[in-house]
């Protein structure tokens, strides 16, 4: 706790100012862009969430920066053990589906917000993952490394498919396994049998654990017979790409669009908020919003290439992938290309656990920039990375 408490009041001088100006910037154009889209609804209430998300969140990324990426890699039973009991919450009282169709958050009574506990496990998931790999870097595509990182991304996984049948929120732990294990050196032939693994499984997994309406989700990207007339499966996607349609190159102009006005869009602050920019802000705001991910990952992956440490390379690449696979998922259910999966757009959407989160990930990012390396005592003393 002293040590943390020292690094805070280095913060300023040792974080990664770069990154958190532009999550602060990006955040900022988030929360104009839901003032637009909840102006129909006459209540501040949203704002005064998203702000204090961004100021709580400021402090959760100073606070993530100042913890040593090695504190986490000692305590990673701890994490283990977090990630299971948090997301078995949903099974309880206490989880909801909020109208989604997916029991994914948590609704306690003393908190003003529902929380998604995937939301905070992917980011305990990242520091997992990052030091099991470094427990084994040596030998990283040996039968026993691998099986060691399947066994997390399994149980993680696992358990959040089965308490909230979420399909799309656990393909983010899966991206996440993908990204870190590709560029932390595992060997293709690994990846070969692992597709090969997958097209065996598919047929079982999509007759048993796919539901009726998840199936058709991803069918109607490639069947036009399925809801034809855009009244079922295809009703937000077909809503999202004429609020997109209708804002033209330039949009027609913030608080004015004629269907974010009228909230005419279905989850226009959170879920799909890229086709309210899109109206307002036309394709150029579009542009903008994709250039601003783009800004945020690249920092992130800077960082991560420029530390000598191989866990804390790892923990910048699984951040950085865990946002590409965000990003890609949101905007191509907004244009109509990938499953409608209740991801949000990191930074814009309206989201309080969502943005908390987001903060806590680039917060570790900073973390790495601040300490690309452990401190040069610590090398003689610490102990090596377990194998639990």
């Amino acid at each position: 706790m002293r040590r943390v408490l020292y690094e805070l009041k280095e913060f300023f001088r040792k974080g990664d100012l770069v990154l958190l100006l532009l999550c602060l910037i990006t955040s900022g154009f988030g929360m104009l862009i839901i003032a637009s889209a909840t102006n129909h609804t006459g209540s501040t209430r949203y704002l005064v969430v998203q702000g204090a998300a961004i100021a709580l969140g400021v402090l959760v990324y100073a606070v993530f920066s100042c913890i040593d990426a090695d504190f986490f890699a000692e305590h990673r039973i701890a994490l283990v053990v977090f990630n299971t009991i948090f997301l078995g919450l949903l099974v309880t009282p206490f989880g909801t589906d909020n109208n989604t169709g997916n029991r994914s958050w948590l609704a306690f009574p003393f908190l003003p917000m529902d929380i998604q506990p995937a939301e905070f496990c992917k980011i305990t998931y990242v520091l997992i993952m990052a030091s099991v790999m470094a427990s084994h870097q040596n030998k990283l595509s040996s039968p026993r490394s691998v099986f060691h990182m399947l066994f997390h991304l399994g149980l993680v996984a696992g358990v959040n498919f089965w308490a909230s049948s979420d399909f799309g929120v656990t393909m983010i732990f899966l991206v996440i396994f993908v990204i870190m294990a590709f560029s932390g050196g595992v060997k293709m032939f690994w990846f070969l049998i692992g597709g090969s693994g997958v097209a065996v499984a598919l047929p079982f997994l999509w007759t048993y654990f796919f539901s009726d309406g998840q199936k058709n989700r991803i069918l109607v990207l490639f069947d036009p017979s399925i809801d034809p007339l855009g009244l079922k499966e295809r009703w937000h996607a077909v809503r999202s790409l004429l609020s997109l349609n209708a804002g033209g190159l330039t949009g027609q102009g913030l608080f004015n669009g004629n269907r974010t006005q009228t909230g005419a869009l279905f989850a226009q602050h959170t879920d799909f908020i890229f086709s309210s920019i899109g109206e307002e802000l036309g394709y150029l705001g579009c542009m903008l919003v994709i250039v601003l991910m783009a800004l945020i990952i690249l920092r992130c992956i800077y960082v991560g290439t420029k530390s000598p440490d191989y866990m804390r390379r790892m923990i910048c690449f699984g951040v950085a992938g865990a946002m590409v696979f965000q990003v890609i998922s949101n905007i191509g259910m907004c244009i109509g290309m990938t499953p409608v999966v209740g991801l949000t757009l990191p930074f814009i959407s309206y989201g309080g656990s969502s943005l908390l989160s987001l903060y806590a990930m680039m917060g570790l990012v900073s973390g790495v920039f601040a300490r690309p390396a452990p401190r040069s005592h610590e090398l003689y003393i610490r102990a090596p990375y377990m194998e639990v």
